[in-house]
Parts: C-alpha cells; sequence; structure tokens
C-alpha cells in the first residue's frame, strides 16, 4: 500500500493522479458525435458495460442526481439511443436499455479512441509499451475499485 509521508510514494501517486487525468481528458476529446455530451457518452457507456438500468441505477453509477439522469435519459431518448421500457417488477419505474444506434455509436467511438490511443503509443519504445501493456490490467483494476 502507498505510503504517503515516503516521497517517493507521494510522488508516485500525484504523478498517476495527474497523468491519468490529462491523459483521460485528451480521450474525451476524440468523440465521433460532437452532439453528445462527455455525460451521454459515459451513460451509454455504463448501460453497454452494465446492460438496462432504471434512471435511479444509472443516476447512482453515473454519481449524478436523479434529476439529472431523468433530463440526460430524456435527451438521449430524443435522439433514438435509449429507449424505456415498463419495469419488470415495478409499474411506476421505467428501465432504460440502449438501442442499435447507440451500440454503432459506442462501436465508432472506440474505434476512433482506440486508434488515436494506438498512435500515441506508436511513439513508445518497445520498453515502455511492455510496460504499458503491463500495467494496463492494474489500471484496469484501479478503476473498478
Amino acid at each position: 500500500m502507498p505510503d504517503l509521508s515516503r516521497g517517493e510514494d507521494a510522488a508516485a501517486v500525484n504523478a498517476l493522479r495527474s497523468a491519468t487525468m490529462r491523459l483521460a481528458r485528451r480521450i474525451k476529446h476524440q468523440r465521433v458525435d460532437e452532439s453528445l455530451s462527455p455525460t451521454e457518452m459515459s451513460v451509454l457507456g455504463t448501460l453497454a458495460r452494465c446492460g438496462s438500468a432504471t434512471p435511479g441505477e444509472l443516476a447512482r453509477k453515473e454519481h449524478v442526481q436523479p434529476p439529472s439522469m431523468t433530463r440526460i435519459v430524456a435527451m438521449l431518448e430524443a435522439k433514438g439511443l435509449v429507449r424505456l421500457e415498463p419495469h419488470p417488477g415495478d409499474r411506476r419505474q421505467k428501465v432504460v436499455t440502449q438501442t442499435e444506434l447507440a451500440e454503432e455509436v459506442l462501436a465508432a467511438s472506440r474505434r476512433k479512441r482506440n486508434a488515436w490511443l494506438a498512435e500515441l503509443a506508436g511513439q513508445l519504445d518497445e520498453d515502455e509499451w511492455a510496460l504499458l501493456r503491463a500495467a494496463a490490467p492494474v489500471l484496469e483494476k484501479l478503476a473498478q475499485l
């Protein structure tokens, strides 16, 4: 476990935070559809990873207030990217499901972002690329904690 009282660990944590934030920000700008906000893309990604969900569940997963998620879902529905279906166990609720169009948008976005990131990685030497490949599962684990 990193010990932030140790200068070496504190510097590594700071560098990791800074680098991942800058890289994430740059990746977010590699969008296929400029009409979709980063938040809308994030909701579509959550639906792709986790499957259909109620707006309340999506709000919790996306760390936004339920009224905000209701507006986001309405915008995505108007764009044909999600559909609202009756909740199987609670008639008062709806379930948000992504459409085929959303799957196509996400796939195109992944292709563009992967190509951009591969181009950057192409500027690394073989040792750096090997380290990055080895670090990818660890970064994924951090993202899931």
